[in-house]
């Protein structure tokens, strides 16, 4: 099992990092959707999952972080809900083919050898006309980082996103929604400022 020690750095503070509350654009196009069953990558201390389980959602969340494992479990508690979360790593875990109605990528970043592929993964997790919705820092936003470094993200390029390379992982998918923007983030310690994202909503084709 793969434990990141820097995340569980981060999140073994008594402040949730990015607050209790789930990102916007996640929250805004989730509730677009009939509930069913979600997967959660990098679901950290639970915000996104937590809010999904409140919508009627059967959630599976992992990270690679005990700490945010325990933070989310208290965060579901907290909201009299419930959700499943694996610590882990994407690598290594495994799922049924085709098995989740939706995927929520929220700033789920990865290095630039690895990224391409565990989309490729995920894609397979994904039911047919199963719904993903990313939203992550665009490679513009390395400019801004350095400008204001409390707005967080990666700071190597490569493990931003373009729309291009969106284009090219999930190229069986019916776009609903893909842009880049300039976005002012006000989300706990961590994600402070102008930022510029990508975002993403695909329905996987049948």
């Amino acid at each position: 099992m793969n434990i990141n020690p820097n995340w569980d750095e981060r999140y073994k503070e008594q402040e949730f990092a990015y607050g209790k509350t789930p990102n916007l654009f996640f929250k805004e196009w989730l509730l677009k959707f009939t509930s069913g069953t979600i997967l959660m990558p990098a679901d950290g201390e639970g915000r996104n999952g937590v809010f999904a389980a409140q919508q009627g959602w059967k959630v599976t969340s992992f990270d690679q972080s005990r700490e945010g494992q325990a933070k989310a479990l208290q965060l579901a508690k907290e909201n009299s809900v419930s959700l499943e979360y694996i610590v882990g790593d994407l690598e290594l875990l495994a799922f049924e083919r085709e098995s989740f109605d939706a995927i929520g990528l929220i700033y789920a970043h990865f290095s630039a050898e690895k990224k391409s592929r565990f989309h490729k993964k995920l894609d397979t997790f994904l039911k047919p006309g199963g719904i993903i919705i990313l939203e992550a820092f665009s490679k513009n936003h390395i400019h801004l980082v350095k400008e204001n470094p409390k707005v967080g993200g990666p700071k190597d390029v490569a493990m931003l996103y373009s729309q291009e390379e969106i284009l090219a992982d999930f190229q069986n998918y019916e776009l609903l929604l893909l842009e880049e923007e300039e976005v002012i983030l006000e989300e706990g310690k961590y994600h402070n400022g102008k930022g510029s994202v990508i975002r993403f909503v695909g329905r996987k084709m049948v």
